[in-house]
């Protein structure tokens, strides 16, 4: 099931993607729902990101292909991005003053659907609504220079995400791509996260409680690719869809 959260006529509704269609749900997908009967052309309206979190952590470090000479970390490294940094497909990721090294790291994103607290594995699992695609934007500068990483990761703009929840998916080997202005920058399978995305909901559990609708980007594979104004970036996972977001200074 593929879950859509989108503004119509200035109002924010949920839905289930069916082809080119929304089946409009009652209620937000983090409740009991059920369809209204009514569908709409998924053209009419503008696709945002398919949750509003009240927290947004994410994991550094958690492909080897992307550990460079760092040792591979025992526990997932978390950082937390904020929840003003989410942006929508199609979004614009606006290049901030200050840091003219800013890259795109394409992530596969989990979003809860239950409370979870101190949670097992298997716990954790069973608290997931499904997983999206995700663009952990970064300010190389900033992330080297800054104390923290409040600015580096968690600018406005900086957390693009979408453009659909799937659930009932196998998050454990999905193809996750980026592409720079249709470049191929970045190619790997989830199969390859040092810690799998279980692992990670039932680490962060043990210290933060998660709430509906939560987000938690799981971190890149490979090398990251600088971006510059007028760029178009598509991260893309198999299953779920293409998350395009355009560049601006």
């Amino acid at each position: 099931m593929k879950l859509a959260r989108y503004d119509l006529n200035g109002n924010v509704e949920y839905g289930i993607v069916d082809g080119n269609k929304i089946q409009k749900l009652d209620a937000c997908p983090f409740t009991d729902f059920k369809e209204t009967g009514e569908s709409i052309s998924i053209e009419d309206v503008k696709l945002l990101a398919p949750t509003k979190p009240s927290k947004v952590l994410a994991v550094g470090l958690n492909y080897r292909s992307h550990l460079g000479d760092a040792p591979e970390p025992k526990n997932p490294e978390i950082f937390i991005k904020t929840p003003s940094c989410i942006n929508d497909p199609e979004g614009d990721i606006v290049l901030p003053d200050g840091d003219d090294d800013v890259h795109a790291e394409g992530e596969l994103v989990v979003i809860i659907k239950e409370r979870t607290s101190k949670a097992s594995p298997d716990e954790a699992a069973a608290n997931i609504l499904g997983v999206s695609c995700g663009n952990d934007v970064s300010a190389r500068t900033w992330q080297k220079n800054d104390l923290q990483w409040w600015r580096a990761k968690a600018s406005d703009t900086f957390g693009p995400m979408g453009p659909v929840v799937v659930t009932d998916i196998d998050y454990s080997d999905l193809q996750l791509e980026t592409r720079i202005n249709g470049d191929v920058v970045q190619s790997q399978t989830t199969a390859d996260l040092i810690f799998p995305v279980p692992e990670i909901v039932s680490f962060i559990s043990q210290a933060i409680t998660l709430e509906p609708g939560d987000a938690i980007y799981t971190g890149t594979p490979g090398t990251t690719t600088a971006l510059k104004s007028g760029d178009v970036v598509e991260v893309e996972i198999d299953g779920i869809g293409v998350l395009r977001n355009s560049v601006v200074a």
